[in-house]
């Protein structure tokens, strides 16, 4: 007989993705726990601990308005419609994102995250933990251990576990346990720093709000994202030897007269050192990982499951996207939300599978992406190779839409699968680098030919000559 009772799920991790995947699945009526490592940010924001704005785009936004949980975090965002390129000697030059006026958008993470939470708890078959250490999990079982603030543990049961703890992953390692996991965890040889370029005296921003800030310097970079309160948040990403050459104040301040001499101004000096020997410095991880689930037991979603460097601004994007992409497979199999149907234990172990088998391929290119668009941020970005191309792309896109697009069109403002997008810039990469050499081919035949044409000119005419006398 099948039960009666509500398909349980337990969600560890309370982040932007953990939060929204508690939204899916409460809204197919399912009873769900969401534990959170850390206390109630809405109680205590330092425990964010976490970079305080983020790159909103199409796929993020769509699983927001898929949740239905968009409307507060579409009215508090700032739109960036290109980057704003900073030369050493401090011209400003715009490269916008998309030739359709296509923006991605600034957000602020707290909010974000408190948006989600709060929208979580409204609904009636959601409980929040916070402050539960996620310990051990027995798939089998169907059950995991918490440790709890006050040092007691608690055993939770669960039809259904879903990992949303970030790079780091309790859940995964737990997975990885009791499956064979293909797993790489790699650290780039580069670390970052956050700063701040405060507002100007009369509270405005001190540098257009509408783009996102690049200082390229070839084998290192900075950025600029707008927040809602005029200021900056400025990151700074470098080798970390380049790091460790800076120790004293003397040396920041030479360092960045030197290398981003417009930049000290709007942060001001003071400020500009306070911050930097203060703030920790981060490491850049990509994490990859394949399957993301055990049978009908547990599924990992989010950096759990794929973590990528930040230089795309699709982490977040991706995770959501998860959501939706693992909620449509659910109503595949299992029926629409609104059923209230329980899942046989088949059948969420067909649906499982087919997440992993269509969303590994996606995740691991954009991993892939990501590590490239690092390069193309802190170098391409001047060249003037770049700069046509993607003046010829934006041309070509404008003309034909739907058979040439740029790939950051692609990632950013479609839901293009990630493999796909891939898979078609490396098509219209090689069907451009054709052309460019056929019109390299084409002028330098032009040039020969004009060269053998005024040649033969020039020896007739010696001939004449010649004859002449």
């Amino acid at each position: 007989m099948a039960s009666t009772e509500p398909f349980s799920v337990v969600i560890v991790g309370g982040g932007l993705v953990g939060s929204l995947a508690a939204v899916f699945c409460a809204k197919r009526g399912w009873k769900v726990d969401l534990y959170e490592l850390r206390k109630d940010p809405r109680e205590d924001a330092s425990q964010s601990g976490r970079s305080i704005n983020l790159a909103l785009s199409v796929r993020g936004i769509s699983a927001l308005r898929a949740a239905g949980v968009e409307e507060k975090i579409l009215n508090n965002m700032i739109p960036m419609k290109g980057r704003m390129i900073h030369t050493r000697d401090g011209k400003l030059s715009s490269q916008p994102y998309g030739i359709f006026g296509e923006c991605i958008n600034s957000v602020d993470r707290m909010l974000m995250n408190k948006h989600l939470l709060d929208s979580v708890e409204t609904l009636p078959n959601v409980k929040l933990h916070f402050e539960h250490d996620l310990k051990q999990c027995d798939f089998d079982a169907r059950k995991a251990v918490f440790a709890r603030k006050d040092g007691s543990s608690i055993t939770v049961h669960a039809d259904l576990i879903i990992g949303a703890d970030g790079a780091h992953s309790r859940t995964r390692q737990q997975l990885m346990r009791r499956t064979r996991v293909n797993f790489s965890q790699s650290y780039i040889d580069h670390g970052y720093v956050e700063l701040t370029i405060p507002p100007t005296q009369d509270g405005d921003y001190a540098m257009d709000a509408h783009h996102l800030h690049i200082w390229p310097r070839q084998t290192f970079m900075m950025i600029a994202l707008p927040n809602l309160d005029k200021s900056f948040t400025v990151t700074l990403f470098m080798p970390w030897s380049k790091f460790e050459a800076i120790k004293t104040e003397e040396d920041l301040v030479t360092f960045f007269e030197e290398t981003f001499p417009d930049s000290v101004p709007l942060m001001g000096q003071k400020l500009l050192v306070q911050e930097y020997f203060k703030n920790s410095k981060g490491s850049l991880i990509q994490i990859k990982a394949r399957p993301y689930h055990f049978r009908d037991r547990v599924v990992v979603i989010g950096d759990a499951a794929h973590a990528m460097v930040p230089f795309y601004g699709q982490g977040m994007n991706c995770g959501m996207e998860d959501c939706i992409v693992l909620e449509s497979i659910l109503t595949k199999h299992c029926g629409l939300p609104s059923s209230g149907r329980r899942p046989s234990a088949d059948t969420l172990a067909a649906a499982l599978e087919e997440y992993t088998n269509t969303r590994n391929p996606d995740v691991e290119a954009m991993c892939d992406l990501a590590m490239y668009n690092y390069i193309e941020m802190r170098s391409s970005v001047t060249k003037a190779g770049y700069i046509f191309r993607k003046t010829v792309e934006g041309w070509l896109h404008r003309l034909m839409p739907t058979v040439v697009i740029p790939l950051y069109t692609m990632v950013s403002f479609t839901r293009i699968p990630y493999a796909e997008a891939m898979r078609r810039w490396e098509r219209q990469s090689k069907w451009f680098d054709l052309a460019r050499w056929i019109g390299e081919l084409v002028a330098i035949s032009t040039v020969v030919g004009a060269g053998l044409y005024w040649g033969a000119r020039w020896r007739g005419v010696r001939e004449l000559l010649w004859r002449q006398n």
